[in-house]
C-alpha cells in the first residue's frame, strides 16, 4: 500500500488513456442531467476530456511533490484516491442498474439520488488533493 502513496502520481497519469478509450468508444452518447426544468446534456466524449485533464494536473501536482523530496499524508492520499477511482467505478456501477420502462420512476429517482450524492462525495474528496499538497509542502521532516 506504500507504493500507492509513493507513485499517486503514475495512477492518475495512467488512467488518462483510460478514461479517454472509454470516452472515444462511447462517443455517440450523451450524459443528461436534469435539475427541475433545466436539462444540461454533455458527450461522453467531452466528459472524458474534462477527466483527463483534471487527473493531469492532479498527476502533475503528486509528481511536483515527490520531486521536491516532500512527504504527503498517507491517509490524505489514501482518502483522495479511494474517493475518486472508487466512487467513480461505484457510480458506473449504479448507472448500468437504470431502468427504461416509465413505470420504474421511482426506482430511477432513488438511484439517481444515491447517484448524485456520490458525484458529491467525489467532489467534495477532491479538496482533499490541495490539503494535502499544502501540507507535504509545509511539514518539517
Amino acid at each position: 500500500m506504500n507504493k500507492l502513496v509513493e507513485k499517486s502520481h503514475q495512477i492518475f497519469l495512467l488512467a488518462i488513456p483510460i478514461v479517454l478509450l472509454i470516452g472515444i468508444l462511447n462517443k455517440h452518447e450523451v450524459l443528461d442531467i436534469s435539475v427541475h426544468d433545466t436539462y444540461y446534456v454533455i458527450s461522453y466524449l467531452d466528459l472524458a476530456i474534462i477527466v483527463s485533464v483534471f487527473f493531469l494536473i492532479i498527476g502533475i501536482g503528486y509528481w511536483i511533490v515527490k520531486k521536491a523530496d516532500k512527504k504527503l499524508s498517507k491517509w490524505l492520499s489514501y482518502i483522495h484516491i479511494g474517493l475518486t477511482f472508487g466512487g467513480m467505478i461505484v457510480v458506473y456501477i449504479l448507472a448500468q442498474f437504470y431502468r427504461t420502462d416509465i413505470i420504474e420512476f421511482e426506482f430511477n429517482n432513488s438511484l439517481s439520488l444515491i447517484i448524485t450524492l456520490i458525484v458529491l462525495l467525489i467532489i467534495l474528496g477532491q479538496l482533499i488533493f490541495p490539503v494535502n499538497i499544502i501540507y507535504g509542502l509545509i511539514k518539517k521532516e
